[in-house]
């Protein structure tokens, strides 16, 4: 279900308890490079709040590679889920600029969640993030 959920996503495996292997095509219009890398779970309190961090080569493309803590807050009939996420690039990928990246990549997590709602049978209210 999360495989399907990941815009891209053509491999996602367990490889360790904490640790999954993936491969994501990433459409930016005439270039879609395909990055191999891991994600890994930490600092993991069951129902409550995770950092999921990873890494990921695109060949030519370069590095890489973000993390996101992650916290969920039980609302009786409703989970709220929020995160703070942050990412970085080699120079190879810098060079087709932030706008574009950084529009890439609220695309994937945008979707990301509008796909998992759909896939767990759940609505989807999305918050404006605090000012």
């Amino acid at each position: 279900m999360l495989k399907a959920a990941i815009p891209g996503c053509h491999r996602l495996d367990w490889t360790e308890a904490d640790r999954l292997a993936l491969e994501l095509k990433i459409n930016l219009g005439v270039l879609q490079p395909v990055f191999s890398g891991d994600l890994t779970l930490s600092n993991v309190v069951p129902a409550r709040s995770y950092t999921l961090s990873g890494r990921g080569r695109g060949g030519l493309f370069g590095l890489a590679h973000g993390s996101a803590e992650i916290s969920l807050t039980d609302l009786g009939p409703q989970t709220e889920l929020a995160f703070l996420a942050e990412a970085g690039a080699s120079a190879q990928i810098m060079r087709l600029g932030l706008a574009l990246l950084g529009s890439r990549a609220q695309h994937v997590i945008d979707h990301f969640f509008e796909r998992f709602a759909a896939a767990m049978g759940v609505g989807l209210t999305p918050l404006n993030p605090p000012a």
